[in-house]
């Protein structure tokens, strides 16, 4: 049974950090795709970054050159480290994970959820 379950969140000030953990068990974050989802209230669940078995990497362009995503695959844990933070990153953060496929966040829709953590960035 695949668990995902993130800590890390907080209140933090504009332009202050924090950093995102997601530990796995029954899925091993060393293979396929994992990745960060957020949700403001009244608003979408998007996308914010994934990572693949090879580590490559992508960003949605609202958070490029701000976020890091990451992995430690001996601690079987995902990381998110975020600096610069703005009000507008303010939401809940998902870690989600998949087996096999192309990794995107539309492949990552379909696969297994934490739940989250909140994160609140005050102007």
């Amino acid at each position: 049974q695949v668990q995902l379950v993130e800590s890390g969140g907080g209140s933090v000030q504009a332009r202050g950090s924090l950093r995102l953990s997601c530990a796995a068990s029954g899925y091993y974050v060393s293979s396929s795709c994992i990745g960060w989802f957020r949700q403001a209230p009244g608003q979408e669940r998007e996308g914010v970054a994934t990572i693949d078995s090879t580590r490559r990497t992508n960003y949605t362009d609202s958070v490029k050159g701000r976020f890091t995503i990451s992995k430690d695959n001996a601690k079987n844990t995902l990381y998110l480290q975020m600096n610069s933070l703005k009000p507008e990153d303010t939401a809940t953060y998902y870690c989600a994970a998949h087996i096999g496929g192309a990794c995107s966040f539309g492949w990552l829709m379909n696969g297994y959820w934490g739940q989250g953590t909140q994160v609140t960035v005050s102007s």
